[in-house]
C-alpha cells in the first residue's frame, strides 16, 4: 500500500508511473488528497479544541480554590460545549481516515521504470534463456497427461471423482517425484542459506490483506466461511506474514525464508487447451522463497533471487527464459517480476514455472514490517518471494522433454531424490 507521505510529495508522478499499469489514479489521488485535507484541518481543530480544555480545565480549578464558584461553573458550561466539538472533529477526523485508507486499499503498487509498457502477456520482455530445446518425433512426442496414462503417475479422472477438475491423484512413481522436487528444492533452498518454515495453510483476513491478496484477489481464493478463514494460493503469505506488526534491527536483514505447502486457487475464468493436465491446477505443490531486505538491498536481492531460480531449472536441464513483465500483465502489488518459463516440448509451448517479484515497501506498509536502521529511526522493509520452483508445469516439462524409447530419464540432479533413473 502506497503511504500517504508518497502520494502527497509525487502525485503527478503516481499517475505517470501507474498509468503503466493501466490504472487511472488521478481521480481516487485527488480524492485521497482532498480527504487528508479534511482529516488536517479536523485534526488542527482537535488539538487546538484539547488545548483549550486544558487551560480552562485548570482556571475552573483556581476559580473553584478561589471561592468563585460562579465564575468556575460558567467555565464549566463552556468546556462541555469545547468537548462536544472534540468529539464532533474526532468522529471527522476518523470518518476521513477510514476514507483514505479505502482509497488506499485500491491503489496498486508503483511499477519500476524498468518495467516495459505493455498490455499483456504477449508485450512481456525476454531477457534471456538457455538450454537446448529437445526435438520429439513419433511415437515419443506424447503430451505429459498421456505420459501420467501411459506409466501410471497421475490419475486425473480419480481426482474428478475424489474432488473435481483441478485435483490430481499422484501415484507410485508420479507420486515419489514429486516428493523428490520438493526436497531437491528444499534442499537446494538450505545450501543457498534459506531458513526453511513449516507454515500453516489457512491463514486469517489479515495475513491476506498484508500481502495484497485480500481484497484483490478476493474471488481466486478459497474460504472457509464457518472459520473465517482462507486456503493459501502461495506460501508466501504465511510467511511473509510471520513479520506482520514486527520492527526488525537492521542486523538482522536480510531474512531469507523458504517454504513447501500446497497452494490452493479457485482460477476463476480459467477455460480452454492452457488447463489440461498439469497446466492449471486448483491444487498445486509449490516451495517459495521469501526475503525481507532494507530498501538501498532489494534490487540486488531481486536479481540474487533470479539468478537462484535460474540454477534450479539449469540442474533439472530444462530448456527456459526468463521475461521482464510489461506494466499491463503485473500482479496489483509488485513494482518489478520476471517469469521463468520452460520449454514444454510435446506441447510445443513455453510454460510459467516461477514468478520472482520485488514489492518494495507496498506490502511492508499493510504489514507494519519495519527495520530499525542504524540511526535508530524506523524504516518499512522492501519484501521479495519467488517461486523456487512450482511443481506441475515443472513436471509436464519433465515427462515430455525426457520421454525415449525406453521410458522417461530422470536428470541427473534429480536421481538421488528420485531412487530411480528413469519411468518405465
Amino acid at each position: 500500500m502506497l503511504t500517504l507521505k508518497i502520494i502527497s510529495d509525487n502525485k503527478n508522478e503516481i499517475i505517470r508511473r501507474l498509468a503503466k499499469k493501466h490504472f487511472n489514479a488521478e481521480e481516487m489521488i485527488d480524492d485521497v488528497l482532498r480527504k487528508n485535507e479534511t482529516r488536517v484541518e479536523s485534526q488542527k481543530k482537535e488539538d487546538e479544541s484539547r488545548t483549550k480544555l486544558k487551560t480552562l480545565s485548570e482556571n475552573v480549578r483556581v476559580l473553584m480554590q478561589s471561592g468563585k464558584r460562579d465564575e468556575a461553573e460558567y467555565l464549566q458550561k463552556v468546556i462541555a460545549e469545547i468537548k462536544v466539538e472534540i468529539t464532533q472533529c474526532e468522529i471527522a477526523r476518523k470518518e476521513s481516515e477510514r476514507d483514505i485508507q479505502k482509497i488506499l486499499e485500491q491503489i496498486p503498487n508503483l511499477p519500476h521504470e524498468s518495467v516495459p509498457n505493455g498490455k499483456g502477456a504477449e508485450d512481456n520482455r525476454i531477457e534471456g534463456g538457455g538450454g537446448m530445446i529437445p526435438t520429439l518425433s513419433t511415437p515419443y512426442n506424447l503430451s505429459h497427461w498421456e505420459l501420467a496414462k501411459k506409466y501410471d503417475l497421475i490419475d486425473f479422472e480419480l481426482g474428478v471423482k475424489i474432488a473435481g477438475a483441478g485435483f490430481p491423484v499422484y501415484k507410485g512413481m508420479g507420486s515419489r517425484l514429486q516428493r523428490a522436487l520438493i526436497n531437491f528444492f528444499l534442499d537446494n533452498a538450505h545450501k543457498a542459506g534459506f531458513i526453511e518454515i513449516q507454515p500453516p495453510y489457512l491463514v486469517n483476513a489479515a495475513s491476506g490483506f498484508g500481502t495484497g491478496n485480500l481484497p484483490d484477489k478476493d474471488g481466486q481464493m478459497y474460504y472457509a466461511n464457518k472459520d473465517d478463514l482462507y486456503l493459501i494460493p502461495t506460501a508466501e503469505v504465511p510467511v511473509t506474514n510471520i513479520y506482520r506488526d514486527a520492527i526488525l534491527e537492521e542486523k538482522e536483514l536480510p531474512i531469507k525464508n523458504v517454504a513447501y505447502s500446497a497452494c490452493f486457487r479457485r482460477e476463476a475464468g480459467s477455460y480452454g487447451k492452457d488447463v489440461r493436465g498439469l497446466n492449471r491446477l486448483h491444487q498445486f505443490d509449490k516451495v517459495e522463497i521469501v526475503r525481507i531486505d532494507t530498501p538501498e538491498r532489494s534490487y540486488e536481492a531481486l536479481e540474487e533471487m533470479t539468478g537462484y531460480v535460474r540454477t534450479l531449472i539449469e540442474k533439472l536441464e530444462l530448456p527456459w527464459r526468463i521475461l521482464r513483465l510489461c506494466g499491463g500483465d503485473m500482479s496489483f502489488t509488485s513494482a518489478l517480476t520476471f517469469d521463468f518459463e520452460v520449454y514444454s516440448a510435446a506441447q510445443k509451448r513455453w510454460l510459467e514455472v516461477s514468478s520472482v517479484s520485488n514489492f518494495e515497501s507496498y506490502q511492508a506498509n499493510r504489514l507494519k514490517c519495519r527495520y530499525r536502521d542504524d540511526n535508530k529511526k524506523i524504516q518499512l522493509c522492501h519484501t521479495l518471494n519467488g517461486s523456487a520452483l512450482a511443481l506441475p508445469r515443472i513436471v509436464a516439462a519433465l515427462l515430455e522433454n525426457n520421454q525415449q524409447e525406453n521410458g522417461i530419464q530422470i536428470p541427473d540432479a534429480l536421481i538421488p531424490y528420485t531412487g530411480f533413473e528413469r519411468i518405465g
